[in-house]
């Protein structure tokens, strides 16, 4: 059986110089084995939930997968902590490509990524979603509410698949990219058109979080804490709309602002 998303240990807490015992909750850390047909492929630590639609997503964004129905088969083994996935069509790449750094090129800009799965499976974006700041903030109000397990343990990560009003989606894990694997392992399971949907994440606007969401195909991304350099120079490469520093009524917006605008949405579907 899974153990839980949260666990507890017996600590010695401080407070104002005073030491009582008490219990604390803490992220679960379940290191998953995928094997692929027959072969071990890679182990992720993550969060023991969703690992159905962690390992989808995990072999999309790997580009092992286009779909969910390329797989087989997909059967969990809990106590040992292994994933076994057969594909219809056994890949032939060699495990080099999923841990070689590689250069790759895109409408005539060159970006550097990090594996050749990378340049493979991030995509452009071209979505003509927009949303208002107002919409931008609730929603991460609303994922701030859902996390309960971040509030228990300050140890986790939360994202979201949303529209412009509401989250469709909510999944939490240790691991950023993990998180954002399960919510791609959820829109490839439910065949579920992204163009005119939104990520919104709890932590920080990374470069991986970025090459997530592309290979994802959303257009935006929202959070409530900072991006780094290279992740906004990949998000204008590479079409996406980043959001960061969303708390109360402030946000600041990075690349690609002709998605925040001030009417209501409109034209969420690309053509």
């Amino acid at each position: 059986m899974l153990p839980h998303v949260t666990t507890t240990w017996p600590i010695r807490k401080y407070t104002d110089g005073a030491a009582s015992l008490r219990e604390d909750d803490i992220a679960s850390e379940y290191p998953l084995t995928v094997e692929l047909d027959g072969e071990e492929f890679a182990t992720i630590v993550c969060s023991p939930t969703d690992l159905t639609e962690l390992a989808v997503g995990f072999l999309a964004s790997e580009g092992v997968i286009r779909e969910a129905r390329d797989l087989k088969e997909l059967r969990i083994d809990e106590e040992r902590g292994y994933i076994y996935a057969e594909l219809h069509r056994p890949q032939s790449t060699g495990k080099d490509d999923y841990a070689k750094r590689f250069i790759g090129s895109c409408c005539g800009k060159s970006r550097q990524f990090y594996f050749r799965s990378d340049a493979r499976t991030a995509r452009t974006s071209m979505s003509r979603m927009t949303v208002t700041p107002s919409q931008c903030m609730a929603l991460m109000r609303l994922l701030q509410r859902s996390s309960g397990d971040f509030r228990l343990t300050g140890g986790v990560h939360n994202a979201a698949l949303c529209t412009a009003t509401e989250l469709i989606a909510v999944r939490t894990d240790i691991g950023r990219h993990n998180a954002l694997d399960k919510l791609f392992g959820f829109a490839l399971g439910q065949r579920l058109a992204v163009t005119d949907k939104i990520i919104a994440f709890s932590g920080r606007l990374s470069s991986e979080v970025v090459l997530k969401a592309a290979k994802i195909g959303v257009g935006i991304l929202l959070s409530k804490s900072a991006p780094t350099d290279l992740a906004l120079k990949l998000a204008d490469d590479l079409g996406i709309t980043c959001v960061g520093f969303i708390r109360g009524h402030e946000m600041n917006v990075y690349t690609h602002g002709e998605r925040i605008v001030e009417e209501e949405p409109r034209g969420q579907l690309d053509e």
